[in-house]
């Protein structure tokens, strides 16, 4: 694993090696710099996990280095912390007020040095992680969506079926990593209508039988594409099951009642809901409530009981329609 980098500027010569020496035990890679033009001219070949730096200093001091450091896009993210003699509330809260992460006074003893750091690397990297986390799930909706423009579905099919699954999840209880792949699984339900022929997915006429056949591979297709991404794996059972019904009577392997997993039995009941409410080449759309009720009928035929009582009540708290306007 490689280290993470810590960049110093302190114009004390001593104090800036007795802080090198403090970090470089901890096991952190230490750079360091007399001001702040220093400090700037080292990240121009580095750019560090985290930056301690003293306020006061020649040629530029720590407050026109932080200014400078959050002035671009690519350094707003890496944590800062003012370390300063100057300790009074009101110094505190200038450095605050700035925007740095954390304030220390001189002098620090190294615990509590090295509880700050950790604490703001840690916090740093929870947020990386986040980040990352949202920007993958939007490419993963944007190629959703690129498919979802092949079937003729309305603008935001995706979202609203991943947000309805999400809110149907959330009536039942659930929390955590469950969400997280009810997520992606509902985002990535259709993927594997992208190997399905366009003159099937826009044909108004009722399909052939070897139409349907045909439409009937796309979840195993979905499944198979997804399941060498270990981050996906929990979405797997989602998409090739999706088609599932209550009753036996969905492909492809026609599961009945408990053997559909629960989270596709979510979003059954979310894609079937959204589909009913959506203009699509073969059929015209119906109202929020007359899909609702069609759901409700089909409740311990097509559609798990509990999930159906648990898309009722968010009915009746108004979520559905929030999730549909």
């Amino acid at each position: 694993m490689i280290a993470e980098i810590i960049l110093i500027a302190e114009d004390n010569d001593v104090l800036r090696a007795a802080l090198h020496e403090m970090l470089s035990m901890a096991g952190y890679t230490v750079c360091s710099a007399a001001n702040g033009v220093e400090a700037l001219r080292e990240m121009k070949t580095l750019t560090p996990h985290l930056i301690i730096s003293d306020i006061t200093m020649p040629e530029m001091d720590g407050y026109d280095f932080f200014k400078a450091v959050r002035e671009q896009s690519e350094w707003l993210s890496i944590p800062f912390i003012f370390l300063s003699a100057r300790g009074t509330k009101q110094d505190i809260l200038n450095g605050k007020d700035l925007g740095a992460e954390d304030y220390l006074v001189k002098p620090v003893h190294r615990d509590e040095l090295l509880t700050a750091v950790r604490s703001k690397l840690d916090r740093s990297n929870q947020l990386r992680i986040v980040r990352l986390r949202e920007a993958y799930e939007a490419s993963l909706t944007v190629l959703a969506n690129a498919i979802e423009v092949r079937d003729s579905y309305t603008r935001g099919h995706v979202e609203r079926v991943r947000d309805y699954a999400l809110m149907l999840a959330r009536q039942l209880g659930w929390t955590g990593q469950a969400l997280d792949d009810l997520r992606y699984g509902a985002i990535l339900h259709d993927i594997g209508k992208i190997h399905i022929r366009e003159s099937i997915l826009h044909k108004s006429e009722p399909l052939s039988t070897a139409e349907w056949e045909e439409i009937k591979t796309h979840p195993a297709i979905g499944a198979e594409m997804i399941r060498g991404v270990p981050y996906l794996a929990g979405a797997v059972p989602i998409v090739y099951y999706h088609h599932e019904h209550w009753d036996g009577s969905g492909y492809p392997e026609q599961l009945t009642g408990k053997d559909v997993p629960i989270a596709a039995r979510i979003v059954v009941v979310a894609d079937a809901f959204d589909a009913m409410t959506t203009k699509r080449a073969y059929q015209t759309s119906r109202t929020l409530e007359q899909a609702l009720n069609e759901i409700v009928q089909e409740s311990g035929k097509k559609y798990d009981p509990t999930i159906v009582t648990a898309l009722q009540e968010a009915w009746n708290m108004g979520v559905v329609a929030e999730i549909a306007a």
